[in-house]
């Protein structure tokens, strides 16, 4: 019952927005534009707030303040395990800003004209080219036909980027990929597009072109019941737990055992067994140290997997990939911090370029699954820092992608990121965590119980966990067993010796 309530309650909201304008019927749409801000100018029009709305959220600004650490993140500054920073590559990367013309940091955050309404909102063909510093390919983009043909955002949109962030379909977070745009039921129960085909937005409700729900400030706890759509309470409406409350199971025998385990579990743990199941690979390992290799005549080259999935770039170096991933699995409270370009490191381990925490068994923690996505990448042996090398600019000498020379790379890359660099560098192997929140299996694919309470089970490892069926105190069980089997002795001795005197009579 709780589950259609939410269910009623989104398609009330989903409806209350629909649009109740045909913009093919706009004049101001009619154009002809010829450059994408024309576009903008036109929206702007009507839409007298929308501009000002995009440019207060981290999807302009790329840039957020950790709550928790206090760093500068956001895309804008924070480095990974995959392209490792937007530094000195902002040409390249902006092809998924929502704006035009992010080049470098002279770029004016404040510009309405610069906003992309297009980016979020074209139903069509709309082509943002990589290098291109955020602005459409016009030979590809009708821009007329786009901007009279705007709609609401879609799984299409918003899948443009997230789902090939990283610099491929489905490298970054190996629950988000192509296979989401047109999902089946056993891929996406909420997403089946012959089901609930759920967008983006049902679960990322945005208000003011705000889009809730961030892996940066995450809500790993939300135990509260089911919020109403469309409400205003100070909660982040793309928790599992604003639609289906905080015991979400309601039938079945073991329905109060199963609500008993979000006291230690997220909803995640359990009903997203694997990710990267919808046949797209996600990257597991990324090796730059191994990028520049080329062939007998100077050529770049790409070598395939049996299956066609590039394993090596000369661009890039060694990748692993991976399809049916099971996740990793540890205790979350929201709070992440980071590793950042100011960052001692110590190279002679592994360095977390982030990290989760949660103390096993708090309030306000649970056992989320993860990707941990491994890489290794250029740091300074003198700074002991990790470095932003510039990698991507189209033409420009100075970038790997076009000499396949580390040192000129580096050194414009932490230049034009105000870096400190001593010109020595080595590589070094790092680790990034990505929470699994998507490709949510239906329930009667979820986790059998034997999958944890076993000695060999996933939780394996996981501080703070007692599992029947697994865990035991030796010398308790030994008591127990001590004590069963003398209680089994006793009753066969007994039994014994009422079958030996069965047949005596009592005398006179």
């Amino acid at each position: 019952m709780r589950l259609l309530v939410g269910l009623l309650a989104w398609w009330l909201g989903a409806t209350a927005l629909a649009s109740t304008a045909d913009h093919t019927r706009f004049e101001e749409l009619q154009g002809p534009f010829t450059s994408a801000d024309q576009v903008t100018q036109a929206c702007l029009g009507c839409h007298t707030e929308a501009a000002r709305q995009v440019i207060g959220t981290r999807h302009w600004t790329w840039d957020y303040e950790n709550p928790h650490g206090g760093e500068r993140l956001g895309k804008r500054t924070m480095l990974n395990t995959f392209c490792i920073a937007d530094r000195s590559n902002e040409g390249f990367c902006q092809s998924c800003h929502v704006g035009y013309g992010w080049e470098d940091d002279t770029f004016d955050f404040t510009a309405e004209t610069r906003v992309d309404c297009l980016a979020c909102h074209n139903t069509g063909d709309y082509v943002k080219k990589g290098g291109w510093a955020g602005w459409p390919n016009e030979a590809l983009t009708d821009l007329t036909l786009a901007a009279r043909n705007v709609g609401a955002s879609s799984r299409e949109t918003c899948g443009t980027c997230h789902f090939y962030g990283g610099g491929g379909d489905g490298v970054k977070h190996g629950d988000l990929d192509s296979s989401l745009f047109h999902p089946h039921r056993e891929l996406d129960a909420h997403m089946d597009a012959e089901g609930l085909n759920f967008t983006c937005s049902t679960c990322h409700q945005t208000e003011g072109h705000d889009v809730p729900g961030s892996r940066i400030r995450g809500t790993a706890v939300d135990a509260h019941p089911a919020m109403t759509r469309g409400s205003r309470e100070e909660r982040n409406p793309a928790t599992c737990q604003a639609c289906h409350g905080s015991t979400p199971h309601e039938s079945g025998t073991h329905a109060q055992r199963l609500n008993e385990h979000t006291r230690a579990l997220a909803c995640q743990t359990c009903h997203i067994p694997a990710f990267a199941r919808g046949g797209v690979p996600t990257k597991m390992e990324w090796d730059w140290s191994t990028a520049g290799r080329l062939d007998e005549e100077g050529n770049p080259i790409q070598v395939r997997n049996e299956d066609g999935y590039v394993i090596y770039d000369s661009k890039k170096g060694d990748f692993v990939p991976g399809e049916n991933v099971v996740p990793e699995y540890l205790w979350w409270d929201g709070n992440t911090t980071f590793v950042t370009a100011e960052t001692v490191i110590d190279p002679s381990e592994r360095v977390a370029v982030n990290a989760y925490h949660g103390t096993p068994g708090a309030e306000e923690a649970r056992i989320w699954p993860v990707k941990r996505a491994l890489g290794k990448q250029p740091y300074d042996t003198v700074h002991m820092t990790l470095l932003q090398p510039q990698v991507a600019i189209p033409g420009n000498e100075t970038a790997f992608w076009y000499n396949y020379d580390w040192d000129k790379a580096l050194a414009a890359g932490t230049e034009l990121a105000g870096q400190p660099f001593s010109g020595e560098y080595a590589f070094v192997e790092t680790s990034m965590l990505w929470p699994i929140t998507h490709m949510v299996a239906p329930g009667e694919m979820a986790l059998e119980c034997a999958a944890c309470h076993a000695d060999d089970g996933r939780l394996a490892g996981v501080e703070g966990v007692w599992l029947p069926g697994r865990d035991r105190h030796r010398l308790l069980d030994r008591f127990g067993f001590g004590l069963a089997g003398l209680v089994l002795l006793g009753v066969v001795g007994h039994g014994a010796l009422r079958i030996a005197n069965r047949n005596r009579r009592e005398g006179p």
